[in-house]
């Protein structure tokens, strides 16, 4: 149990995004967890990242200035994503960043990118890690049965859980195995890559998968976990504006919002930065035309609450099933 002064596990003492988003990254779980069986894994470890009880340390230490000017930080939440991982992985204590979208070609056609490679600095075999950062709203109505990933759909109705998991499984992840990429990454990493125990690459690379974000459940009707959600991960509600003052009818007196916008829908703000529901409610006004991320903060009972505040038209579309 974190103190008071902590949402979503990170201290909101930290005033700078970026170190809020980084603490986010480490403690947050995968949205999904692949079976036993699968030949693939997921996210680097706090204690493989070398972070275990030492995560608070390690950021006061980090030069935010220095990041932000080297990473020239990204606008799109994708990327922005991406560039906490490289930065994560270059720094954390037991890890090294090998590569970063490495451009797998054949004949001048691009067959895909490996997002990144990273090594232990107790262990020098190559790992291939590919990452991505999610936030899905239940459908309480089809496709599908009701534990169906393709009812887990973005805020933008373009993308599914069913989709990402297919497209990660089928493709992204299995390309470091080819024989292509393999002799790509010959060319890209030094023997002082791999180090003295490991001079050339392995066979296979273990092949990783980041996951972070939030399933966002349906206000107004119940709908149980998508198949190969991870244990214990995070969770939102969601429903129409104009079921907003139902919904809000329901919190307790005291609470305060905060409006996120892209790219740091990761960390919540900063405590201070929750104002009472009746100000700064502009973010209502853009929920009558698109999907707006909030925080909900109950002082009293010293907890949050994601919200995800659609237009009562949503979804415009729900993208078609993995073929």
């Amino acid at each position: 149990m974190k103190p008071p002064g902590y949402l979503e596990g990170v201290a909101s003492t930290y005033q700078d995004a970026l170190l809020r988003d980084l603490a986010w990254l480490v403690v947050t779980p995968d949205i999904v967890a692949f079976p036993p069986s699968s030949p693939f894994s997921g996210r680097p470890s706090q204690a493989e990242l070398g972070l275990t009880g030492v995560l608070e340390t390690w950021l006061n230490g980090l030069a935010i200035p220095e990041l932000a000017r080297n990473g020239r930080q990204a606008s799109r939440m994708g990327h922005y994503h991406e560039q906490l991982w490289h930065w994560l992985l270059d720094r954390a204590p037991n890890t090294r960043l090998l590569a970063h979208n490495v451009r797998i070609t054949r004949r001048r056609n691009t067959l895909g990118e490996l997002d990144m490679l990273y090594r232990r600095r107790d262990n020098p075999a190559p790992v291939h890690l590919e990452v991505a950062i999610k936030f899905y709203l239940g459908l309480p109505d089809g496709p599908g049965a009701v534990t169906d990933q393709g009812r887990w759909i973005g805020p933008g109705g373009l993308d599914s859980l069913a989709l990402k998991c297919r497209h990660l499984q089928r493709h992204q992840l299995p390309l470091s195995a080819t024989p292509l990429a393999l002799d790509t990454l010959r060319h890209w990493l030094t023997p002082r890559d791999l180090g003295p125990a490991t001079p050339d690459l392995p066979a296979v690379l273990a092949q990783r998968l980041a996951m972070p974000g939030v399933l966002f459940y349906p206000w107004h009707a119940p709908l149980p976990p998508p198949e190969g959600a991870a244990p214990g991960h995070r969770r939102g509600r969601w429903c129409h504006v104009s079921d907003w003052p139902a919904l809000a009818a329901t919190l307790p007196g005291d609470y305060r919002i905060a409006w996120l916008e892209k790219p740091h829908w990761l960390a919540p703000p900063p405590l201070e930065t929750f104002m009472p529901p009746g100000m700064r409610v502009e973010w209502l006004t853009k929920a009558l035309y698109q999907p707006q991320q909030v925080i909900v903060y109950c002082p009293a009972e010293q907890r949050s609450e994601r919200l995800f505040i659609v237009p009562d038209n949503w979804p415009r579309q729900v993208p078609l099933p993995p073929r």
